[in-house]
């Protein structure tokens, strides 16, 4: 004799089967375009933030470099009298040229009195730098010294490469004092 299930019972087993074989199924093809179509709208979205932080890291190193070559020069002027001719008289270990940019020291002629520091971009995505190195007057009355000035500046636009002019002008305080066309100071106000 055969066993008999309850008609209730067969039911119950039927349904839990049903709901046993969805649940193993896997992900429709519209689901995961979807998913696709999201990731790819996000990453859309961060793509250009993120090139724009890679420049602005790359940028820092010009940055930086030009403010340690301008503390660099105000240091070797209390020892010498005079700013350094070179990037490498000044003794700092900068590299004349990087991946990312090319340095230069200018001295405003044979008296050495203001020594300009150049980070010139190699890439078109990049900001090239301009450090200045100078001396003026201060003091009142008839105790006169000669102080150090410093001041760095970054092209308005990613990518110009401005030629290093051969001569800035003696006594500057900002890039717009100094000649550099093209240039605002890094140590503006926002």
């Amino acid at each position: 004799m055969k066993p008999v299930i309850k008609p209730e019972l067969q039911v119950k087993f039927l349904q839990h089967l049903n709901r046993r074989k969805k649940s193993d199924e896997g992900f429709t093809l519209i689901e995961l375009l979807v998913v696709v179509i999201i990731i790819g709208v996000l990453a859309a979205l961060a793509l250009p933030s993120l090139l724009g932080q890679v420049a602005k890291a790359r940028q820092s190193e010009a940055r930086n470099n030009v403010g340690a070559l301008n503390r660099a020069q105000q240091a070797f002027f209390l020892e010498a009298n005079s700013f350094a001719t070179s990037i490498q008289a000044v003794g700092i270990g900068i590299r004349t040229q990087t991946d990312n940019y090319n340095y230069e020291v200018k001295m405003k002629g044979a008296t050495s009195d203001l020594a300009a520091s150049w980070a010139l971009s190699r890439k078109p995505n990049l900001r090239s730098y301009y450090g200045y190195a100078g001396t003026i007057l201060g003091g009142t009355g008839s105790g006169t010294e000669i102080l150090t000035t410093a001041f760095a500046c970054e092209s308005e636009n990613p990518g110009e490469l401005k030629a290093v002019p051969s001569d800035v002008s003696y006594g500057a305080t900002n890039c717009a004092q100094a000649g550099v066309k093209g240039y605002i100071d890094l140590g503006r106000t926002k």
